[in-house]
């Protein structure tokens, strides 16, 4: 299996001071094959992270991604560029459609925490492939909550840990059948063959999938 944390932040998102070379030297610590950093709001936020990304390239996978404010909730989108996408004019409905379109693919992230989550309005979105079910940041009730509405959507769920520091990392993280890239992590979350974790506890609802 291929462990990957989905959903990362580094002192690049501005929320925190967390530096990104710790964050990596802690993924591979921990055994992770690879992390996602999914930097807040604009893709190019993570721009800096290229020469970790080869400087780790033998050791541990790094991909670049994105968490998009969309007018309704906050969404984890890989495989395309979004920063000639505005989140102050375009829901997430919309934005599902525009990055599938660019061969990307959207992720609702913490789909039920209240703040920044889409809430219900989750059920009214077509062409989801997955939902993110396990989010380190969120309380267990919430991602189990997440998991219910990924079966109620016969769709499968990711987990990332939504880290904001190093010694965040991990918490929760998806494990995928074959090696996860920067070009393949479309295809392969589409595919739907992959498993969440949450490394902190064994939750009641993860045998959904």
């Amino acid at each position: 299996m291929f462990k990957i944390d989905l959903h990362i932040h580094s002192r690049y998102s501005e929320d925190n001071d967390a530096d990104p070379e710790e964050i990596i030297e802690r993924a591979i610590e921990l055994g992770l094959d690879g992390i996602a950093f999914t930097e807040h709001y604009y893709y190019k936020a993570s721009a800096e992270i290229e020469p970790l990304i080869e400087k780790y390239r033998d050791i541990i996978t790094i991909i670049r991604g994105v968490e998009f404010s969309a007018l309704d909730g906050h969404c984890l989108v890989f495989g395309v560029d979004t920063d000639d996408i505005s989140g102050k004019e375009i829901s997430m409905a919309q934005l599902v459609k525009i990055i599938d379109k660019r061969g990307g693919i959207t992720i609702p992230a913490h789909p039920f925490r209240g703040t920044n989550s889409i809430g219900e309005s989750l059920f009214r979105i077509s062409g989801l492939f997955a939902i993110e079910g396990l989010n380190g940041y969120s309380m267990p009730f919430l991602n189990e909550k997440a998991i219910r509405a990924a079966a109620i959507l016969n769709i499968p769920y990711t987990g990332g840990s939504d880290a904001h520091s190093s010694y965040e990392v991990g918490s929760c993280y998806t494990s995928f059948y074959e090696p996860v890239n920067q070009e393949n992590i479309v295809r392969l979350i589409k595919s739907g063959n992959f498993k969440a974790h949450d490394s902190r506890r064994v939750s009641r609802l993860m045998n959904f999938y």
